[in-house]
């Protein structure tokens, strides 16, 4: 029996990258798990792969930037799984430019996924783990909310008001038993650079989360399993992962 057997998960960006691997780690641990995203084959062949594994798994797609498409992912994990111990909100984007350079359209699309989207999932979340006495809730970020830089102003903004949400939210949850965590990973091989519309940027920061040394989307998810397994005591409020033979930042 897993040590989160009995447990319910909600993955948003579980299409790809790190919600992905945080899906397929919490159903091996013993969790139901609903996957959300915008690619509805993707989170039908992920579902597959857990049933296969022995795991339980629900494909919920939704357009996390969509309010009515994120609370409508909650209510149908609740309503299909029973319950919801576990939020992992991984679903993001990055595009390039600065004030000037970036047309407003694209730095609500960045905000309205990053931020908003992870804002809307865990309102919806929130009264149904007040309810069963406690959860878990963690918000994937980005070095990038730890130091910005102007040519990708619109990421590092979403990052940096995530980190000022996930605390405020700690502070407000810890009281009724919600433990809130922000993990932030360095240089890992996902597809946030396929978001970006910009070709010479697009290719920079793919050559920087496929460089040698760089992170696996499964190494991120073994710190997300640390956060939701520890103790009810004990709540591991933000954890930086950083590839250990690698320091150079985003270009």
């Amino acid at each position: 029996m897993g040590k989160l057997s009995g447990k319910v998960a909600l993955v948003t960006g579980a299409s790809s990258g790190i919600g992905e691997a945080a899906a397929v780690s919490l159903a091996a641990a013993g969790a139901s798990v609903a996957v959300c995203g915008r690619r509805k084959e993707r989170l039908d062949s992920l579902v597959q792969r857990i049933a296969a594994a022995g795991g339980v798994g629900l494909a919920v797609p939704a357009d996390v930037a969509i309010e009515a498409d994120a609370t409508r992912a909650v209510s149908d994990t609740i309503a299909k799984l029973g319950r919801l111990d576990i939020l992992i909100n991984s679903a993001g984007v990055n595009e390039a430019g600065g004030i000037e350079s970036l047309p407003l359209e694209q730095w609500r699309r960045v905000l309205d996924i990053n931020l908003m989207g992870t804002i809307y999932t865990c309102r919806a979340a929130f009264p149904q783990m007040k309810r069963q006495g406690g959860g878990d809730i963690v918000n994937i970020s980005s070095t990038a909310g730890r130091r910005s830089g102007w040519r990708f102003a619109s990421y590092s903004t979403s990052k940096f008001g995530l980190t000022g949400f996930t605390e405020a939210l700690r502070q407000e949850g810890g009281q009724v038993g919600i433990r809130v965590s922000i993990v932030e990973p360095g240089a890992t091989a996902t597809e946030i650079a396929n978001s970006i519309s910009d070709l010479q940027a697009r290719e920079a920061i793919q050559r920087h989360t496929h460089k040698e040394g760089a992170m696996e989307a499964d190494d991120i998810a073994e710190a997300i399993m640390l956060v939701v397994q520890l103790p009810r005591r004990a709540n591991v409020t933000r954890i930086l992962v950083q590839p250990t033979i690698d320091v150079a930042p985003m270009p």
